[in-house]
């Protein structure tokens, strides 16, 4: 019996292995004075000072970042609209439509990319910022069209139901009891929508533009001549923005627990004894 206990902490710690080991690896040689990662030539810095005079490297950077945050605010607005016409939608293919909505997801990426490509030559539209944010947006939909369609799924009826007897109109229902309700769960596809629009490379590279590189697309292309410790050290800078992220997300979840957790000190016009 003891042997089996053991199993679960045994197969937690391959799993954590496997994952950060190998970025804290990165992190490591992130400070190497040689250029060959398998060598260590001593500590250093110089990688970071390289890093903030790349301004190619940076430039990319930016052009993900703007790209994953156009991305994700588009694909939240058709993915909650989308959703919420899906719940009130009477529909024999409802199934069918649902379906096709969340097809993206599973179809392979390089199809996605041929399919974007192919499209955007056809009706004359240019590789580049346009094209990317076209295509992003397209494949991150189905990720917020889920997660809000899950969390419209679990919502008592009853609410609009009793706000639409009480005269509001169905557009205040919307904006006043429904948006606020499934809110967090736009924030998460949208979340999710940002994480794959930054990460992806595949549909990038078909459709992006000489002067549009992404940050995944710049490292694709640079691992032709050889990745240099820059990309670690700024690998290195991102991973600890995501934890300081991570954690910042984790006070606030707490401090707005500990802060719903206190007892009322009392009603309005109640005399402290």
């Amino acid at each position: 019996m003891k042997n089996r206990t053991k199993l679960p902490s045994l197969y937690l710690a391959v799993v954590l292995v496997l994952l950060y080991v190998p970025i804290l690896l990165v992190v490591f040689y992130s400070f190497n004075e040689s250029k060959i990662s398998s060598v260590w030539g001593g500590f250093s810095l110089k990688w970071y000072a390289q890093l903030f005079r790349n301004r190619a490297l940076f430039g990319a950077l930016g052009n993900s970042l703007i790209l994953g945050g156009i991305s994700c605010l588009s694909a939240a607005v058709i993915g909650t609209l989308g959703a919420y016409g899906m719940a009130k939608a009477r529909l024999r293919t409802k199934g069918a439509v649902e379906y096709m909505a969340t097809l993206p997801i599973m179809m392979p990426e390089i199809i996605l990319g041929m399919v974007f490509m192919a499209f955007f030559s056809l009706i004359g539209i240019p590789f580049g910022m346009g094209a990317l944010v076209l295509a992003h947006t397209a494949f991150c939909v189905p990720y917020v069209f889920m997660l809000v369609k899950a969390r419209l799924v679990g919502m008592d009826p009853s609410l609009a139901e009793a706000a639409l007897d009480l005269g509001a109109s169905p557009a205040r229902v919307f904006f006043d009891i429904t948006l606020p309700l499934v809110l967090p769960a736009i924030l998460s596809g949208m979340l999710l929508a940002f994480a794959m629009s930054f990460d992806d490379v595949i549909i990038s590279v078909f459709v992006t533009g000489v002067d549009t590189p992404t940050l995944p697309v710049k490292i694709y292309t640079q691992l032709k001549t050889g990745v240099t410790p820059e990309i670690n050290a700024l690998c290195t800078l991102l991973f600890l923005a995501v934890l300081a992220l991570c954690g910042l997300a984790a006070f606030l979840g707490r401090e707005k627990k500990g802060g719903a957790g206190k007892a009322p000190e009392g009603l309005p016009g109640e005399k402290k004894q």
